[in-house]
C-alpha cells in the first residue's frame, strides 16, 4: 500500500485542493437586492477574466460577480496547472463545418493566450509560479508510440510551431521516466500554481472596482435578473460561467456533463532525489494512454499527478469539497510509482478531485445574445486554464458589441445538443472509461496499433 497521510484522504480545512495552501478571509455575500450593468455567475477563471477585460475596456461598468462558495472553488482552483494551448474541442470536426482557416485562427489565438495570461499576471503582480517549460508528451507502449507519432503529425498540420520529436534517451535526459519509448515536446504551455492565479485575478478585478459576492449561489437565471437566496441582482447583461457546476442550475441538467478528474501530490522532494529524476525544465508531463495522466513539478518541489478515476457520478452529481475515495489515491499513486519508481518512498501528502464540463460534442463555446442579454462560456473538456482567458476576452467583446478577430472565431455561438437522460448518461460514460482501461490493458500486451476497443468506444460516444 502507498504511504498516504491523513490529509490525503479528506479535504483539508475546506481547501478543496493542495493548491490552496491557505484560504484568505471570505468575501461578503450579496447583501440584498441590487442593480448592476453586468452580472456574472461564477468566480472562476472564465467569470473573472470576463470581468477583468470588461472593466479594462469600460471602467464605468457596474459589474457584480456571484460565487456559490469562494473564488476558485471549482476547476479553477483544482486543475493540473497546465496553462496550455491545447484546443478545447475537435479541430477536424470544426474544420469540416467551418473551414480550415477559421480553426487555424482559433489555434493561434489559444497559443497566444498562454503569453497573455503570463503578461497579465506580471502586470497585476500575481505570483502564479509560471514557468513556460512547454509540455513533454510520452509513450510507454507501441500503440501509444503510434498515437504519439500521429499527434505530432496532427499538431504540425494545424501549424503548431516548435514541436520537437524525442527519442527515449532524449526524453530521459529531461525526465528519467521508466519504460518510455518515445516522446515529443511542445513549447506552448506553462506550469502554474492554479489557485494563486485565480485568487490573484479575483484581487485584481476587485482593485478595478468589480464586486465579488461569495457564498451567493444563483438559484434562478433569466433575462435581466439573477435570483439568489440573499436577493436578486437586476442587470441587462447576465453571463453564466459555471463550467462543471452548470448541471445544478434549473433547466440545465443535461446541458454539459460534469466529468470528474482526480489528483494527488507528494510530500516535498529533496535535491538528491530530484537529481535522479531530472525535470529541471519544469515541463508539464502527459502520456498518450487512453486512461491518461497529467503531471507537473510544483512550485514547492513536489510532484502533482492526475487522471480519471470515478469519471462521472449518476445524475450529474458533483464531489463533496474535493474528497476522493482511497482506491483513487492508490490508482494514481501506482501510476506515479510506475513512471517514476524513484518516488517509491515518497509519501502522498494530499488528494482531491473536481469537475470539468463536457458538452455532448466535446466542443467548448462562447455565446452572447443581445436580444436577451444572456451569455455563457465554457465546456472546456479539461483544457480550460488558457481557453478561459480567450473566452473571457471574447465574451467581453461580444457584450460591448465590438467586432474583433476574437468574435469571429468559430467557437462563438456554437451550440451542442444536450446529453442523454439517465441512466443512459451514466451507462455511456462508465462504459467509455471501462473500455479505455480494457484498451490500455490490451495494448500493454505489445500490440502496435490502437486497440479496437478504444476505437469503438470513441465512435459510440462521439469523443474526438
Amino acid at each position: 500500500m502507498p504511504r498516504i497521510s491523513a490529509a490525503a484522504r479528506t479535504p483539508v480545512n475546506g481547501r478543496v485542493s493542495h493548491w490552496f495552501t491557505e484560504l484568505p478571509a471570505p468575501r461578503a455575500p450579496l447583501p440584498g437586492d441590487r442593480d448592476a450593468d453586468v452580472c456574472i455567475i461564477g468566480a472562476g477563471y472564465t467569470g473573472l477574466w470576463t470581468a477583468y477585460y470588461l472593466k479594462q475596456a469600460d471602467p464605468s461598468l457596474r459589474i457584480a460577480v456571484l460565487e456559490a462558495r469562494f473564488a476558485g472553488y471549482g476547476a479553477s482552483g483544482r486543475n493540473g496547472g497546465w496553462l496550455s494551448g491545447l484546443a478545447p474541442g475537435d479541430r477536424n470536426r470544426l474544420a469540416r463545418r467551418y473551414g480550415r482557416e477559421s480553426v487555424l485562427a482559433w489555434q493561434r489565438a489559444l497559443n497566444e493566450a498562454v503569453d497573455e495570461v503570463i503578461a497579465v499576471a506580471d502586470r497585476e503582480g500575481i505570483d502564479c509560479g509560471a514557468v513556460k517549460g512547454g509540455t513533454l508528451q510520452i509513450a510507454r507502449t507501441r500503440a501509444q508510440a503510434a498515437r504519439l507519432a500521429a499527434e505530432v503529425a496532427e499538431e504540425r498540420a494545424w501549424q503548431v510551431e516548435g514541436i520537437t520529436e524525442l527519442s527515449k534517451d532524449e526524453v530521459r535526459q529531461r525526465i528519467a521516466i521508466d519504460g518510455v519509448l518515445a516522446g515529443y515536446h511542445t513549447p506552448h504551455c506553462a506550469r502554474i500554481q492554479p489557485a494563486r492565479l485565480v485568487r490573484g485575478l479575483a484581487d485584481a478585478v476587485e482593485r478595478l472596482g468589480v464586486d465579488i459576492h461569495e457564498d451567493t449561489p444563483a438559484v434562478e437565471i433569466g433575462p435581466g435578473r439573477v435570483r439568489t437566496p440573499a436577493g436578486t441582482v437586476r442587470a441587462p447583461v447576465v453571463l453564466r460561467a459555471t463550467e462543471g457546476f452548470t448541471a445544478r442550475l434549473p433547466g440545465l441538467r443535461r446541458r454539459w456533463l460534469p466529468m470528474n478528474s482526480s489528483m494527488i501530490v507528494t510530500e516535498p522532494i529533496g535535491p538528491r532525489l530530484w537529481a535522479s529524476i531530472g525535470w529541471q525544465g519544469r515541463e508539464t508531463l502527459g502520456d498518450t494512454a487512453h486512461g491518461f495522466f497529467y503531471a507537473q513539478r510544483t512550485v514547492d518541489d513536489r510532484i502533482a499527478i492526475g487522471g480519471r478515476s470515478v469519471p462521472y457520478r449518476f445524475g450529474s452529481r458533483v464531489d463533496r469539497d474535493g474528497a476522493v475515495p482511497e482506491r483513487t489515491i492508490a490508482r494514481l499513486t501506482a501510476v506515479l510509482r510506475t513512471i517514476l519508481p524513484q518516488t517509491r518512498d515518497v509519501a502522498i501528502a494530499h488528494a482531491w478531485c473536481g469537475v470539468l464540463a463536457v458538452p455532448r460534442d466535446w466542443q467548448a463555446t462562447v455565446s452572447f445574445h443581445p436580444a436577451t442579454g444572456l451569455g455563457e462560456a465554457g465546456g472546456y473538456v479539461g483544457h480550460g486554464v488558457t481557453a478561459a482567458n480567450l473566452a473571457g476576452r471574447t465574451l467581453a467583446d461580444l457584450v460591448l458589441g465590438r467586432r474583433t478577430p476574437l468574435t469571429g472565431l468559430r467557437w462563438v455561438g456554437h451550440r451542442s445538443r444536450d446529453w442523454e437522460p439517465e441512466p443512459l448518461r451514466w451507462l455511456g460514460v462508465r462504459g467509455l472509461y471501462l473500455a479505455y482501461r480494457a484498451a490500455d490493458r490490451h495494448e500493454a500486451t505489445g500490440r502496435a496499433a490502437t486497440s479496437p476497443i478504444a476505437r469503438l468506444a470513441d465512435r459510440i460516444t462521439g469523443k474526438p
